[in-house]
């Protein structure tokens, strides 16, 4: 018998898990279960939502505010995730970072019949609204709202004022969202909105057979990995945003993200004071360090930690790594 290409296996498994007959605790979880997130993200043994997301620690998206994209892509690029980053975005409120655990949804070209095992998959969770409020009735806060809706424009706003508030409301953050916004006047002015969309439209989205209008699109996926534009995103992912790009960081480099961060800064502050004292060249802090440059940035360091812009903790922990 001939075997099926993988992308073809690979669908008929998302709509089996989509219309299988589950308890009704686990489906209200989404189309995919706690124990299909678990599945998807092996590497992550710290503390997780009932829905099976990792849930990186709020210290750690504190922490992540201050990463530049070049420094989380670099520590991505070191441990083989070569497909995370994203750009050509449409920004609202770009002069912030938008920060937060992704939470996942995924559209398609409206067909009526997959619409109609959906709706009624729906139906048996209790759930309320329209598709497009299914996922944010979901929302956890410092959530992001990360879905694909394949660059529709013309007819794909599914999300305006209302849905965007109830997104704000339930998470306080933003979203990225490979699609077309309406009511854009609306949404900027939630102060912590922070949005990276593809378009902007004024037209409506109908996604529910019960509109009586033509169908634009189908929600197929919540809570699954799903692709925003190069990248492929999984449900816990740490959405980091700022600067008119995005990058997805696995839950499991996090916080080496975040130290290598931290590192990066400080010894940038160290080199940058030296080069105002005149102590050493441009040439002499470009490069490798010495020796001598290392003893003195962390002499440096265990002199100035009382009033560096970091937590002492962070620096007492890089001087015993030092030791």
């Amino acid at each position: 018998m001939k075997r099926r290409p993988n992308w073809i296996r690979s669908g008929i498994l998302c709509l089996a898990l989509i219309a299988v007959n589950v308890p009704s605790a686990r489906a209200q979880q989404g189309f995919f279960t706690s124990e299909d997130v678990i599945k998807y993200t092996p590497e992550w043994h710290g503390e997780r939502f009932p829905d099976g997301r990792p849930k990186v620690p709020d210290d750690i998206l504190d922490r992540m505010k201050r990463v530049t994209l070049e420094e989380a892509w670099a520590v991505l690029q070191q441990n083989g995730f070569m497909h995370q980053y994203e750009d050509g975005w449409l920004t609202i409120h770009p002069e912030k970072v938008l920060v937060g655990r992704a939470l996942t949804a995924t559209w398609m070209p409206g067909r009526p019949d997959v619409q109609k095992v959906l709706e009624e998959e729906g139906t048996k969770m209790r759930r309320v609204g329209g598709m497009n409020a299914w996922p944010v009735d979901m929302l956890q806060k410092r959530d992001v709202y990360t879905c694909d809706h394949f660059g529709l424009k013309e007819g794909g706003p599914s999300i305006g004022d209302n849905v965007g508030n109830a997104i704000y409301a339930k998470s306080g953050n933003g979203i990225v969202y490979d699609g077309a916004v309406r009511d854009i006047n609306g949404l900027d002015e939630l102060p912590d909105f922070v949005a990276f969309v593809r378009s902007y439209d004024p037209s409506h989205h109908y996604g529910s057979l019960k509109s009586g209008r033509l169908l634009n699109s189908t929600m197929v996926s919540i809570n699954g990995p799903t692709r925003i534009g190069h990248v492929m995103v999984v449900p816990g992912d740490v959405v980091l945003g700022r600067n008119g790009g995005v990058i997805f960081i696995p839950p499991q480099l996090a916080e080496q993200v975040v130290k290598y961060s931290e590192e990066t800064h400080l010894r940038d502050l160290f080199g940058h004071q030296r080069l105002q004292e005149g102590k050493y060249t441009a040439g002499q802090i470009d490069a490798r360090w010495t020796d001598a440059i290392e003893q003195d940035y962390y002499q440096w360091l265990k002199q100035n930690e009382d009033h560096l812009p970091f937590p002492k903790s962070r620096i007492e922990e890089i001087l015993r790594e030092h030791k």
